[in-house]
C-alpha cells in the first residue's frame, strides 16, 4: 500500500496544515474543545491522504474477458445505443465509486487507444443516470486486434473536483494498465460489445484490474 502520485501535493499540503493547525489548538485551545477539535483535524487530515491510497495489485491479464476498470458498486447494467463514438447498441456496465473506495481507472482490454475526449459539465450524483451524459467526463475507446471496441467514460460526481485520463490516442495500452483518476467521488462508465457475456449484476463489489464483468 502507498499514495498514488496524484497525491503527493495534496497529501502534502494536508501534512502542514495538519502540523499547523494542531500547533494552533494547542496554544489556544483548551479542556474538552481542544481534544475534539484535534480529533476533528486528524480525521479531516486522515481521509483526505486515505482516499490517495494505492493498494498492491495483482492484475488481471486475459485477452477474452473484459475487468472492471474501477474499485466500487455496479449500478448499471443495461442495453444501449452509444452515439458518441461507436454509433451502436451496446451493452452499459457502470460501476460507482464512493468516496471510500480506490480511485485509480484501469483499462478494461488491451489493445489501441483510438478515441479520446474531455467534455466539461455538471455536478450530478454519480449515480444518476443523466450523469452518464451530463456531468464532466472524458471518454476513451480501446480497440482489440479482432476490431472489437470498448468505450470507457470517467465521470465527475457530485464531490470529485478533477477527473485525470493518460490515455493519448494512438498508443498501444495493456489490460489493468492505469487509465487515469478521478478525485473525490465519481462513476465509470463501460460500453462494451452487445454480445459479450455479462458475470455481474446490480450492487455487486468490483475491483478495478481484477474483477472479471464481462466475456467477449
Amino acid at each position: 500500500m502507498y499514495i498514488h502520485r496524484e497525491g503527493y501535493k495534496i497529501s502534502f499540503i494536508t501534512l502542514i496544515c495538519f502540523v499547523i493547525l494542531t500547533c494552533v489548538i494547542l496554544i489556544f485551545a483548551h479542556g474538552w474543545i481542544k481534544w475534539l477539535l484535534e480529533a476533528m483535524v486528524f480525521t479531516l487530515s486522515f481521509f483526505i491522504i486515505r482516499f490517495f491510497r494505492m493498494p498492491n495489485r495483482e492484475i488481471l491479464d486475459n485477452p477474452n474477458k473484459i475487468v472492471a476498470s474501477a474499485d466500487g458498486t455496479i449500478v448499471v447494467v443495461e442495453q444501449v445505443f452509444e452515439n458518441e463514438y461507436l454509433n451502436t447498441e451496446c451493452l452499459q456496465i457502470s460501476t460507482f465509486m464512493s468516496p471510500n473506495n480506490i480511485h485509480v481507472n484501469r483499462y478494461p482490454i488491451s489493445g489501441r487507444v483510438i478515441y479520446t475526449k474531455y467534455y466539461d459539465g455538471k455536478k450530478l450524483y454519480a449515480r444518476n443516470p443523466k450523469s452518464s451524459l451530463l456531468n464532466e467526463r472524458t471518454s476513451v475507446c480501446i480497440e482489440r486486434e479482432d476490431g472489437k471496441k470498448v468505450l470507457v467514460r470517467q465521470i465527475a460526481g457530485a464531490l470529485a473536483r478533477r477527473i485525470i485520463c493518460y490515455a493519448k490516442e494512438g498508443e498501444m495500452v495493456k489490460q489493468g494498465q492505469e487509465l487515469g483518476f478521478i478525485k473525490f467521488g465519481s462513476r465509470v462508465d463501460l460500453l462494451i460489445p452487445l454480445d459479450s457475456e455479462i458475470h455481474v449484476e446490480i450492487e455487486d463489489k468490483v475491483r478495478g484490474g481484477q474483477s472479471v464483468i464481462a466475456t467477449i
